[in-house]
């Protein structure tokens, strides 16, 4: 036992608290595990939502009176903003400071949440989920760049980032069998109203956080209205379809060309057309958008097959997903010192082909395919999307500077956010007809572009040895 150890476990407590670093104020200075408990609780709530809310689906329809488009509407509603918005709300955590833009974040988010729960109508519900959306915009990228100050060493930010990443997949785990008890024992309103003493816990804790400060980050508005336009425009036109879809695609296409344009000329563009001249980060966009298409688009084909086509209650889909989702926070922990021992290159070159089996193996299930056993071949997807993420966002941190984290992390983000709006659009409407038919079509749409993304991986050289 070392002098410093020793006087740690013998003094009194009042000597031991007069030694602990502090404040210029005078107050006790946080450790950074504070800092990350409070990002990892954000960074669970806005995920757990999307999880519970996929379970609700059906119930949600059958109380609103909501078909296909309007329960794809009840998802992306939520997922819109949130992929849009991150564009610029990572400038604004760099410019208000990550601790004030989380705070702010966390509370619209839990006051957005009861409205969800009061919704008398399906347009007052996805009114409520875009509120939802946007809050969670601005939650994330605060969350991973207080992970990313509180941290400045490479190894330990590897392994406090898969921590982080740890949070959410305990909320995807929790969130189907949480959803499905409520439900049960209550109704799907009570899914919204569970966030509430979350956002409180969050916000507790955020008084006892060190006060990131802010520096020079314009916002970039006519960038980021053409980013939300096109993103609108483009789903609306996979969701609804017809002359209006089709209406809504050119003004989608005419909007992301006057995105590219305005972030070219733009002296402070929302997303600096620059940061793709490096590999590592355009390996990690790629991948991080393959994997939430893969992942979350085929959690709501399954919540929907497994009540709509197999005819489970909430509580027993809920039930089914637990083996998919119960391994993947152990699986993030592992992924993350696999990332902060050898690189993260490893764990995603390793981690997509195994996803890729997951879908292929799901090409087999039918109707009639007993829902355990169906549970049990979501579990491949499901490790190999855990065993990309932490590093993926690791790698994509360690490629820029630590004043840019923000930025960086609402672009990754805002990419799997947008990705996985796009898929929810498109798988859903892909099912909307033969059921089957469309399932099998969605796998081999997931499968494909995690091929893609592996290729990217495999040429991108950096990242080979340890952080």
């Amino acid at each position: 036992m070392t002098t410093n150890q020793t006087l740690s476990s013998t003094q009194p407590t009042a000597l031991r608290a007069r030694l602990r670093p502090r404040r210029p104020n005078g107050a006790a200075a946080p450790s950074p595990a504070l800092t990350l408990a409070a990002a990892l609780l954000g960074f669970a709530l806005i995920t757990l939502d999307t999880s519970v809310v996929n379970v609700a689906l059906p119930a949600i329809g059958a109380d609103l009176g909501a078909g296909m488009s309007g329960l794809q509407w009840a998802v992306d509603a939520y997922t819109l903003p949130f992929a849009a918005l991150m564009l610029s709300t990572g400038a604004f955590s760099d410019r208000v400071g990550a601790s004030r833009a989380y705070a702010l974040g966390a509370a619209v988010f839990t006051l957005s949440s009861v409205a969800c729960a009061l919704a008398p109508g399906l347009p007052a519900l996805i009114c409520a989920r875009a509120v939802q959306g946007v809050a969670a915009a601005v939650v994330l990228p605060a969350s991973l760049a207080l992970v990313r100050q509180a941290y400045p060493d490479p190894a330990r930010r590897s392994r406090s980032v898969a921590a982080w990443a740890a949070g959410g997949s305990a909320a995807v785990a929790l969130g189907p069998v949480a959803g499905g008890l409520l439900i049960s024992a209550l109704d799907w309103r009570a899914i919204f109203f569970v966030n509430v003493p979350v956002g409180a816990v969050i916000l507790a804790l955020l008084v006892r956080a060190p006060r990131s400060q802010g520096r020079p980050a314009p916002l970039d508005l006519p960038g980021q209205a053409a980013a939300v336009l096109g993103l609108t425009a483009l789903t609306f036109a996979v969701i609804e379809g017809g002359a209006a879809g089709r209406a809504a695609f050119a003004a989608a296409v005419v909007a992301c060309a006057a995105f590219l344009r305005i972030e070219a000329r733009s002296a402070h563009p929302v997303v600096p057309l620059g940061l793709f001249r490096d590999r590592t980060v355009v390996a990690s966009v790629a991948t991080g958008a393959a994997v939430s298409v893969a992942f979350y688009s085929m959690v709501f084909v399954f919540s929907l097959f497994f009540q709509q086509v197999q005819g489970l209650g909430a509580l027993a889909a809920g039930l089914a997903f637990l083996p998919m989702t119960g391994l993947i926070a152990v699986t993030n922990v592992v992924a993350g010192k696999l990332a902060g021992r050898y690189g993260p290159r490893l764990p995603m070159l390793v981690g997509q082909p195994l996803a890729v089996a997951g879908l292929c193996l799901l090409l087999c299930v039918g109707a009639g395919t007993p829902p355990p056993v169906v549970a049990v071949l979501l579990v491949p997807l499901a490790l190999g999307c855990a065993l990309t993420v932490p590093p993926l966002t690791a790698a994509m941190m360690d490629a820029v500077p630590a004043e840019r984290a923000g930025l960086a992390a609402g672009v990754l983000n805002a990419a799997r956010q947008t990705a996985a709006g796009l898929g929810i659009a498109v798988f859903g409407t892909l099912v909307a007809g033969d059921f089957a038919a469309g399932m099998r079509r969605c796998l081999g749409i997931g499968a494909a572009l995690l091929a893609v993304t592996w290729l990217l991986c495999f040429t991108d050289r950096r990242g080979r040895g340890g952080s």
